[in-house]
């Protein structure tokens, strides 16, 4: 199992109309095989952050999906990242 967790920041004055454009891509990568739980949403912090969460049985399910990445509109409108990939060995209830 792996793990993408992180933010992306962009323009406050552009995050709404960001997670809008994510709507769809959340829906696909829920419905895409291997997909355990997907996630983008507004950080109730920083007005430009936004946070990314992505739990996936395999990698190359992972990479299945992502396919050619997100749309120009939305690589463009990022104006930072910090995402890492986390390798599970484990899940343990808490």
């Amino acid at each position: 199992m792996l793990i993408v967790a992180g933010s992306l920041y962009v323009d406050p004055d552009q995050r709404a109309a960001y997670l809008a454009d994510c709507v769809e891509v959340v829906r696909q990568a829920r419905s895409a095989p291997g997909c355990v739980d997907f996630a983008i949403g507004a950080d109730l912090v920083e007005p430009g952050r936004i946070n990314v969460y992505e739990r996936w049985e395999s990698e190359e399910q992972l990479l299945d999906f992502r396919g050619s990445g997100p749309a120009e509109e939305q690589t463009v409108a990022i104006r930072g990242a910090e995402v890492h990939r986390y390798l599970i060995s484990g899940v343990e209830a808490p």
